[in-house]
């Protein structure tokens, strides 16, 4: 399947010296369609847009389209839902799994911090409808006490231990994968659809 590339600026903050910002560039390396896609939902294809100066991606198929943005800390998405039936998001059956292959529990917009364990009702999409939704690893979601604590999303890739070292960090990280399971009830089944982003560069900016 054609790779694509999202850009992840990792921001860094000043303290008694300079460091620099650190980009991981970051592409949506394979998608798992339901096995019998090909029959039933058509040729899956990824096609690029530009949209206000920015670059996006999309997965498409003939019952959904979706395009994913990499974050610091979550995936954000639009579903498009192009088929003739309602569709529903299963959110207790979203599930990432991180670079160590360990899968967890993921909570989306509107779910409070302190709920992130919770079950979380299906989201529906009428047909010829979208939605723009965010996948958080709920295992990621912490508290920190204290004057400037608070409820913080940890990052998906953490910053390199020596900033001004990124040979280092591309060691650690070029070529890890992490993946989004995000199945789709279309018509009462369950269609599960495998997205994976693998690290292809880390540069600083």
């Amino acid at each position: 399947m054609k790779k694509v590339l999202f850009a992840i600026v990792v921001a860094s903050s000043l303290t008694s010296c300079y460091f620099p910002s650190v980009i991981y560039r970051v592409g949506l390396s394979n998608v798992e369609a339901p096995a019998d896609a090909r029959t039933q939902y058509g040729e899956s294809k990824i096609v690029k847009l530009d949209v206000d100066g920015a670059t996006n991606y999309k997965y498409e198929d003939d019952y959904i389209d979706i395009s994913w943005f990499v974050g610091l800390s979550s995936f954000s998405f639009s579903l498009n839902n192009k088929s003739n039936y309602s569709i529903k998001i299963p959110w207790d059956d979203v599930a990432y799994i991180d670079m160590e292959g360990r899968a967890g529990r993921v909570m989306h917009a509107g779910v409070k911090y302190n709920e992130r364990n919770n079950s979380q009702p299906a989201s529906v999409v009428p047909k010829g409808a979208s939605i723009k939704d965010v996948v958080i690893p709920a295992d990621n979601v912490y508290f920190v006490s204290g004057q400037y604590g608070g409820w913080k999303e940890g990052r998906l890739f953490k910053l390199p231990v020596d900033r001004t070292n990124i040979e280092e960090a591309k060691g650690i990280y070029v070529g890890k994968t992490v993946r989004v399971l995000f199945p789709v009830i279309i018509q009462d089944v369950k269609n599960e659809y495998v997205f994976e982003f693998k690290i292809d560069d880390i540069t600083k900016k």
